[in-house]
């Protein structure tokens, strides 16, 4: 990786996309500490100290946000309305024919497609930004922790200064998604994945801290566990099925064309890391209304409030650890299911004159790939519920916190982007050096 991006940087072109990539990364990082109008900063931080930094409701939204969230900076949403606007709009392609009919129209479908997912983010952004404007106003304690400073962060709570905070969190997510945009367009790299990768890696070096904290023995430990576990990770992320092609021979004229053989490359993870988003964002959501609508600590909590705070609000609960298992292995198969189509690709072989060996055209090789397809997700949904749960026993064993480095959405998302980032930077650079091959 060192040594790609160091030919990188001998290069002009490859080296004015990495440091335009590297200026937008920190305009994002800045923006991620300055605090929204009618916030009191140095209250957030002391409510922060208070109470430890550890929230399991909006844990992963906090992560996402690079701790912009818990902040309450201009960027406290981070890129989670277009994260979600991004697998809703994914999703709708399965449903509704006009999303699946863009889908196949190439660019100028794609094209359409990514204005409806700008509109969705706003539209997501101004619901969250009201939602979490109003939970800061009414109840900050369920958010931020119960330390006593948490009470007055706000320094009004006056109707248009909680409507100028609404509009400053919408436009804040504006500009996220314009920045990463830029980075697809003039940088290096998928621009919201290299905003998602920094604001993770933002807090690596705070968790890491924290367990050094606890004594060198833990330290050396987790440190051990983390190398293996990345190495592990890195070996399944580039793990791929290769399902043989043949390309019919045919004569055109005098001269004899096809007969080469290629295949059909079928990730072990295919659905990355949205069922572990899925089934992060959905447990939290009974535990959230349970908190506002039953808070802890009231004289007589409803029977299911007090059930969800017993089994659902604790990350390390016997229960809350099995249904998180079990709706990442459901949400993997989902997830696979609807975005790829074995159909779709027995059709285009068919049309193209080529065929899998031993396997007739059409419907059988459908079956053939949804069994092959249906064999590799079994493996991969067990890894991403392994994955998953790091994070949770860490919390258990070495008191660190949800958001540990070495497992979950926090790992797949570092391994991912940067070998991806890395095998962009690769292409360019071989594109460049035939381009002066050829000059």
């Amino acid at each position: 990786m060192l040594t790609a991006f160091g030919r990188a940087f001998r290069t002009p072109d490859l080296r004015n996309k990495i440091l335009f990539t590297l200026a937008i990364v920190a305009i994002f990082r800045i923006g991620s500490h300055i605090p929204a109008p009618g916030i009191d900063y140095k209250a957030v931080q002391a409510c922060q100290n208070q109470s430890g930094g550890q929230q399991s409701l909006l844990g992963l939204a906090n992560l996402f946000s690079g701790g912009a969230l818990l902040q309450l900076s201009i960027f406290a949403l981070g890129i989670m309305p277009y994260i979600t606007s991004t697998i809703i709009v994914q999703l709708l392609t399965v449903v509704i024919p006009k999303f699946e009919a863009l889908k196949k129209e190439g660019q100028a479908g794609q094209t359409k497609m990514t204005q409806y997912t700008r509109y969705l983010t706003i539209g997501l952004a101004i619901l969250q930004s009201s939602t979490l404007v109003t939970a800061v106003h009414n109840n900050p304690e369920s958010l931020l922790g119960n330390g006593s400073a948490c009470s007055d962060i706000m320094t009004s709570g006056a109707l248009p200064t909680l409507v100028i905070m609404v509009i400053t969190f919408t436009a804040g997510t504006g500009l996220i998604m314009w920045l990463g945009e830029q980075v697809t367009e003039k940088g290096v790299g998928q621009g919201m994945s290299i905003l998602i990768l920094t604001s993770v890696a933002a807090r690596v070096p705070s968790e890491i801290w924290s367990i050094r904290n606890q004594g060198w023995g833990k330290f050396i430990m987790v440190i051990v566990m983390g190398v293996v576990i990345l190495t592990v990770v890195v070996f399944v992320e580039n793990s791929i099925r290769r399902v043989p092609v043949q390309y019919a021979k045919r004569m055109i004229g005098r001269r004899m064309y096809g007969g080469t053989s290629t295949y059909i490359p079928l990730k072990v993870n295919m659905a990355n890391v949205i069922p572990i988003i899925f089934a992060s964002s959905l447990l939290s959501l009974p535990v959230m209304v349970a908190q506002f609508t039953n808070p802890q600590g009231t004289a007589h909590p409803a029977g299911w409030a007090t059930w969800i705070f017993n089994n659902l609000a604790q990350s390390d609960h016997a229960s809350y650890m099995a249904v998180y298992t079990a709706m990442v292995l459901f949400f993997t198969f989902f997830y696979v299911s609807i975005t790829y189509q074995p159909d779709e690709v027995a059709d285009g072989l068919k049309q193209s004159g080529s065929f899998i060996p031993g396997v007739r055209a059409g419907k059988a090789t459908a079956k053939y790939i949804n069994y092959v397809l249906t064999r590799i997700t079994v493996v991969g949904a067990i890894y991403l519920a392994i994955i998953a749960l790091i994070p949770l026993i860490a919390l258990a064993m070495v008191g660190a916190n949800q958001n540990f480095p070495f497992g979950g959405a926090s790992i797949l998302i570092l391994v991912g982007v940067g070998l991806d980032t890395v095998k962009q930077v690769d292409s360019k650079l071989q594109q460049h050096h035939y381009e002066g091959f050829l000059r």
